[in-house]
């Protein structure tokens, strides 16, 4: 594997230096510490310490995981929409990696997380997953890319960007821009290819 470089990149709000993960099946509540990385195609990139992504030689895509402001969402069928548009450019990036539907010792997780909390408030943070309050401000979108072990659920690896803002309808007044959600997401997987290989040694 590469050696990575040090360095420091701050995200506002983006507090992943160390997260409290709750273990699957029980309520033990651990802590996990991670390293900043040197990444100059995404915004903020962090690796978990002693993450060794040497035993991994395949794939397994989750949904992504979708956060709105609970009254500035869009419907259920644009969500969806979302999804598999996302699902699509993300698998089409990933040509050269085996993908598999179960999980497995030597199978990283990929999971995706897009927080669009721009028309947020503050009531809004207690909808999203624990570990991601931190990072979940009102006024502001991100991308979320996760890696993760497939068996035991650690988090190996972690990068967020948000330079890419698609237009979401928001209220009955308002339609999805599909093309800027489809750029968004064509962006997005492209750079996290990058991070994959990068961490990966591809």
């Amino acid at each position: 594997m590469n050696v990575i470089r040090h360095n420091t990149i701050r995200l506002p709000g983006l507090a992943l230096a160390s997260v409290c993960v709750l273990a699957t099946g029980c309520t033990t509540v651990t802590t996990q510490s991670f390293r900043v990385v040197d990444n100059p195609n995404v915004e903020a990139a962090y690796i978990a310490v002693g993450a060794d992504f040497g035993k991994y030689d395949q794939l397994m895509a989750e949904d992504m995981g979708i956060y709105f402001p609970t009254d500035a969402a869009p419907s259920v069928k644009d969500q969806q929409r979302t999804r598999q548009i996302f699902r699509e450019a993300f698998l089409g990036q990933l040509t050269n990696y085996r993908i598999v539907d179960g999980k497995g010792p030597t199978t990283l997780l990929v999971h995706a997380t897009l927080i669009d909390f721009r028309n947020a408030t503050g009531a809004d943070i207690p909808l999203v997953r624990s570990e991601l309050r931190d990072i979940a401000r009102p006024g502001a979108l991100l991308f979320l890319m996760e890696l993760k072990d497939s068996t035991t659920g650690e988090v190996l690896a972690r990068a967020a960007d948000s330079a890419s803002a698609p237009a979401f309808s928001t209220s009955t007044n308002s339609e999805t821009d599909w093309s800027t959600v489809e750029s968004s997401a064509t962006r997005w997987a492209k750079l996290f290819r990058q991070f994959l290989d990068d961490n990966l040694n591809k």
